[in-house]
């Protein structure tokens, strides 16, 4: 995974941009898995977080790995790093 970089994205209210971790490369056997095969990842790390609700701060902050739901969040192109925006309610857990 990369080093946390400064991206000039500021979600907004609840919402959390995370850098996905890449896609497995290969089994645990050792056999290569294709492009089209490979797995979308659930897990990343949060660049930037919104302020929060009123009366509902965020948990999440920059630099914690998490996981999501397979389908969470929309796919963001930014400064040329692939991103997801997602709302925290769509996290699951804090991996520490």
């Amino acid at each position: 995974m990369s080093t946390l970089i400064d991206v000039k994205v500021q979600p907004l209210a609840d919402r959390v941009l995370v850098e996905a971790a890449p896609a497995e490369e290969k089994t645990a056997f050792g056999i290569i898995i294709p492009d089209t095969a490979k797995e979308k990842p659930q897990r990343g790390t949060v660049v930037a977080v919104g302020p929060g609700k009123k009366d509902e701060p965020l948990t999440v902050k920059v630099g914690d790995t998490v996981l999501y739901g397979k389908y969470s969040g929309t796919e963001l192109t930014v400064e040329g790093g692939e991103y997801l925006i997602m709302r925290e309610s769509d996290i699951y857990a804090i991996i520490g």
